[in-house]
């Protein structure tokens, strides 16, 4: 199976408190894969597009783009961009479709997001699908420590000094940040135009807020949030992704199924933070094995 675009077979508009949410249907039937984007901020078009596909192998495909992001209404109120407050968003978006039991797929901050949900709904999630996410945000600050100290202490040191100035546009700093992506986030020469597109209308507001200013620096709401501890208790069966030069690392990846009694992990070798684009023939085997074996219809 390889990633082909697929336009949605329904658009729907979801009132979330007094705001417009928009979310796109693939496909039809119980089983249902509700995909939690990254960002926080982005469209959820590079994500949707990836796994809308799915809906040719017997399974309903749901995506949203969050409060603040895509199509959806952009208030400009940082009050709004808190877990908890996109917790209760996902939670709207099931009750808008009826959806007793979904396939919780989530990827990046969309992964924080599903662990958040599972440990608020558990009984709303059949299977858990944490792709390229941590449990665990002060590893992870250590694991980025890690990536930036192979570019060397020279970079190291120019980083550390304009990330104690406050001098992010700095052309130095900026050209490090870039190279990390390009190692860490998506190797391919040539991104995909969904990624493009999601990576073009990112709305800072919501990552600035929760994250921090880009992907090597978390000084957000979220930078000290850790649930390995909580996940002890999730009975849910969970399939943990990964690539080999992930930014969120296999170590963090680790440390989720450190957490999970019921989880199992695949690293992908050729692979960073996107490999439903960089290594699909290795990719959708592994997803489409684990949802076959914990179909919602095959218990109803």
């Amino acid at each position: 199976m390889q990633y082909q675009e697929l336009k949605p077979d329904k658009t729907h508009r979801i009132t979330v408190d007094s705001y417009q949410v928009i979310a796109y249907e693939f496909g039809q039937g119980d089983d249902v894969i509700l995909c939690l984007n990254g960002g926080p901020g982005l469209p959820c078009d590079y994500l949707r597009e990836a796994h809308s596909p799915l809906k040719e192998h017997g399974y309903r495909v749901i995506a949203f783009d969050q409060l603040g992001t895509g199509a959806s209404d952009r208030p400009e109120d940082a009050t709004l961009w808190q877990i908890d407050r996109y917790v209760e968003e996902v939670r709207t978006v099931c009750d808008y479709f009826g959806l007793k039991k979904v396939h919780l797929l989530g990827h990046s901050w969309g992964g924080w997001l599903a662990i958040e949900y599972v440990l608020t709904y558990p009984e709303q999630v059949a299977s858990l699908l944490l792709e390229n996410t941590v449990a665990d945000i002060p590893h992870l600050k250590q694991e980025l420590l890690r990536l930036k100290a192979a570019l060397g202490e020279q970079t190291v040191a120019m980083m550390l000094r304009h990330e104690a100035q406050g001098t992010l546009e700095h052309p130095a700093y900026q050209a490090a940040v870039t190279l990390l992506t390009y190692q860490h986030v998506c190797r391919l020469d040539t991104w995909p135009a969904p990624l493009e597109r999601s990576l073009g209308d990112w709305n800072m507001g919501p990552y600035q807020t929760m994250q921090g200013a880009n992907e090597f620096l978390y000084t957000g709401n979220l930078k000290d949030w850790c649930r390995v501890e909580q996940l002890k208790q999730v009975q849910t069966p969970a399939l943990i992704t990964t690539g080999q030069y992930d930014e969120l690392t296999p170590a963090c990846a680790a440390r989720i199924k450190e957490g999970l009694p019921h989880s199992e992990l695949t690293v992908f070798a050729n692979a960073s933070h996107m490999p439903f684009y960089e290594e699909p023939q290795s990719y959708y085997p592994v997803v489409l094995d684990f949802l076959n074996r914990h179909r919602i219809s095959a218990v109803n």
